[in-house]
């Protein structure tokens, strides 16, 4: 806890004090009177202390800080206790009778404490007040004489004998006061009489005891009140009156009257409807509280009182009213305005969707309070409904059902029946009977399609949520608590490959898939019911891998071979676009992660070749310079386009020779694996043999028709000529048409390629048979100078 400067003193004191306080010698009274001015000597303390004047100065004797202290202070020159400031016995001890403020003295060296007691003494300094300056008393003139009437007493805050001592009021002929327990009370000793004189004023005086003695006075006001001695008196002790039932709420049935022979209040007649037992009409009817007009106040039936009888009392408006009563007699005349009731018991609670037609639901009884033609009924149900009814007896009647029911399309009626009287005009009711039709199991648990088709991403996680298969089952309850089960394909075991959630429907995956090895899974689930039976229906599912980018391009021979480097010549004549090689690489994906594209990396500086990004072509960019190196190591990198993309690099050395002829040429020896044969082989071998004879078949075909279509011999211009190009490609050509056929450097794959015109111009349209490179319609032929024809 942190002290301020400014309360460390007092706190360092106040510790000082309990350590001193078993160090105090004796204590002295005092007495000193309340309001005594400042300086007043209170008391003698050295004397009475037995202190000599100069130890009440070099022992530093002081008043201890409290509340009490700044009342007081000590001379230390004389040791004379004084009065410092104003003491107000009444605000410090209010009306005790002893009034003590203990102070404390202490000294020092050594250090000891004194208690001093100072008794405040009372002096008459306050008035005797009444709380309120009036005081009304009312007083009725009937009132006897001897009545005692208390009235208010005043209080003196002094106490003792300057305290409130008497009291006393002026003279007057009709009250005195008399003192019981110190309690003023008038005393009446004559009979008033309000006519006379209506109101008394007093005047009541509160003496203290003091000296000189103090007073109060407080004016006492009497009102004579009037006597109501008068009894209001109807004009006729009974009254008789009709009225139709269903009158309108507010009609007027009739007025009644009363006098009352006193005047004023008392004479004043106020109306009211007795709250009595008899009084059947207290809810009915009302009547005005001034005028005593007697109005409908609810519906009035005929049945339920065809007489009303209505107790009407009169008062006054004394201040002890009088009262007076009188009979209201009301004859109710009957009209039509009861409708039927229809009571219905129900048979059962619900009824089964099977029920068979005929058989009886609830009973239904009609009745009307009405007499005569009135109280006849018709009873009907509205339409449509697969219900009817059947009169059992007089105003008794069954319903029972008309047509079979079917709870998966109506699973609650709410049949009306409808009820008229045939009064004038008629009244009718309706009464709606809810009948609920309990399910039975005669719907098997249906999926939403035939057939589902479900996407899987290959390589997803084992025990993945591949779909939720649910069943909707028309039915409720048990029956429609559906279970799922897998039903395995002809020649497999899908459980083996995934696993159903038998009460959810969730189809969770066993094995991670491969698009590679399987892209299609179909088999069935059931949908089983708990019915009794149990009734179920099937789902073919169809699970489509979709193909992850998870394999990367591989590079066909002769460029397949890991770790080798291909040699490709190149003449130092070559112009720009000289075709070098083309490379050819395949990915086991499918889609976007099967689409490839190449690019190459050449020595820094070179920028002497380029790739076909789509095609694999490496061609020259320009001419070949004196500053060209003669070897060029190229990088080729074959990626797809998957997410991520997946790449394969592979090296080319171009070699620059003076001359092509001079070269020997060289067959690329394609290294025999000695693995098996790979399914790719197995394809390309296919995809070359079914080339071949579509080639072989095309050629003895058009050799055929131009047989048939001359004179059965060849024109010089029609000699079949097939030609290569330095690509690597051949073609076939006549004199009306050319075919051109297209071979990769690669020949365990090629293209087909036809050109419908003699020659192929320029711009002739290259149409690919097996789907291998594209070519577009600009694509330009080598030229003839650089191709060697060969008679086929």
């Amino acid at each position: 806890m942190v002290v301020s400067d400014s309360a460390r003193p007092a706190w360092m004191k106040a510790l000082l004090l309990l350590c001193l306080w078993d160090l105090c010698y004796g204590q002295i009274s005092y007495s000193v009177s309340e309001e005594a001015k400042k300086g007043t000597v209170a008391g003698n303390l050295a004397k009475d202390l037995n202190l000599s004047v100069q130890e009440l100065e070099s022992r530093m004797f002081q008043l201890v800080t409290g509340s009490n202290a700044k009342y007081f202070e000590v001379n230390r020159k004389t040791g004379i206790l004084l009065v410092n400031d104003r003491i107000d016995r009444e605000e410090l001890c209010e009306s005790k009778m002893k009034c003590v403020l203990n102070v404390e003295a202490m000294i020092r060296n050594p250090h000891k404490l004194y208690r001093v007691e100072i008794n405040i003494l009372d002096i008459n300094d306050n008035s005797p007040v009444f709380p309120d300056q009036t005081f009304v008393l009312n007083i009725s003139e009937n009132v006897l004489p001897g009545d005692r009437f208390s009235v208010a007493i005043a209080r003196d805050m002094d106490i003792g004998i300057n305290s409130v001592r008497t009291y006393k009021i002026n003279s007057n002929e009709y009250f005195s006061l008399d003192m019981q327990s110190d309690s003023p009370e008038l005393l009446l000793q004559k009979s008033l009489d309000r006519e006379r004189e209506s109101v008394i004023k007093l005047v009541l005086t509160a003496v203290d005891g003091g000296t000189p003695p103090r007073s109060g006075t407080m004016q006492i006001i009497i009102n004579i009140q009037d006597i109501n001695d008068n009894y209001p008196v109807f004009s006729k002790p009974l009254y008789k009156v009709k009225l139709h039932e269903n009158a309108v709420v507010g009609t007027k049935i009739l007025t009644v009257s009363a006098a009352d022979a006193d005047e004023g209040n008392n004479g004043e007649v106020t109306y009211s409807i007795l709250n009595d037992v008899r009084n059947s009409g207290l809810n009915l009817f009302s009547v005005d509280l001034v005028s005593g007009d007697i109005t409908v106040k609810n519906t009035i039936d005929f049945e339920d009182n065809p007489a009303v009888e209505v107790r009407i009392q009169a008062q006054d408006k004394g201040q002890f009213p009088r009262r007076s009563t009188c009979k209201v007699l009301i004859e109710v005349v009957d009209v039509n305005d009861n409708a039927p009731e229809i009571s219905v018991t129900l048979l059962m609670s619900s009824i089964s969707e099977d029920i068979k037609p005929g058989t009886d639901v609830a009973l239904i009884t009609v009745s009307d309070k009405d007499s005569g033609a009135n109280s006849k009924v018709d009873c009907k149900i509205l339409p449509p409904s697969p219900f009817k009814l059947q009169l059992s007896y007089k105003n008794s009647y069954a319903l029972v059902v008309n047509e079979a029911l079917d709870r998966e399309r109506v699973s609650q009626y709410n049949v009306t029946v409808l009820a008229n009287d045939e009064g004038t005009p008629s009244l009718s009711s309706s009464n709606v009977i809810t009948v609920h039709v309990s399910d039975v199991n005669d719907n098997a648990p249906l999926f939403s399609a035939l057939v589902i088709n479900i996407s899987v991403k290959e390589n997803s996680p084992v025990g993945g949520l591949m779909a939720s298969l649910t069943a909707r089952d028309l039915d409720i309850g048990e029956n429609a608590i559906v279970s799922y089960s897998l039903i395995d394909a002809e020649g497999s075991r899908v459980s083996n490959l995934m696993n159903i959630n038998a009460h959810t429907g969730e189809l969770y995956s066993l094995k991670s898939f491969d698009y590679e090895e399987t892209k299609r899974l179909q088999f069935k689930v059931q949908a089983t019911d708990s019915g009794v039976p149990p009734l179920s229906s099937n789902v073919t599912v169809n699970i489509f891998i979709l193909d992850e980018n998870d394999n990367s391009p591989v590079f066909l021979p002769p460029y397949s071979e890991p770790g080798s480097v291909s040699s490709e010549n190149i003449p130092y004549s070559a112009e720009a676009g000289y075709f070098v090689a083309k490379v050819r690489a395949v990915d086991a994906d499918s889609g976007y992660n099967a689409l490839l594209s190449y690019h190459m990396t050449e020595p820094k500086g070179t920028n002497l070749f380029r790739i076909g990004t789509s095609t694999g072509e490496i061609r020259t960019k320009r001419r070949m310079s004196d500053n060209d190196l003669k070897a060029h190591p190229l990088i080729i990198t074959a990626s797809d386009n998957g997410e991520p993309s997946l790449s394969t690099t592979m090296s080319i050395e171009v070699v620059v020779v003076e001359n092509m002829y001079s070269v020997q040429p060289s067959l690329r020896q394609v290294p025999v694996k000695k693995e098996n044969f790979s399914n790719l082989n197995l394809y390309l071998l296919i995809a070359i043999v079914s080339v071949s004879v579509i080639f072989l078949l095309s050629l003895v075909a058009l050799i055929a028709a131009k047989c048939y279509g001359t004179d059965g011999g060849f024109s010089s211009s029609s000699a079949p000529v097939v030609t290569t190009h330095p690509d690597g490609s051949w073609s076939y050509s006549k004199s009306t048409q050319q075919y051109d056929v297209c071979f990769s450097s690669d020949t365990l794959k090629s293209d087909v390629v036809v050109f419908p015109s003699p020659f192929p111009p320029a711009d002739a349209e290259l149409i690919s048979i097996n789907g291998g490179d594209t070519f577009t319609r600009n694509q330009t032929l080598p030229s003839t100078g650089k191709v060697r024809p060969y008679l086929f």
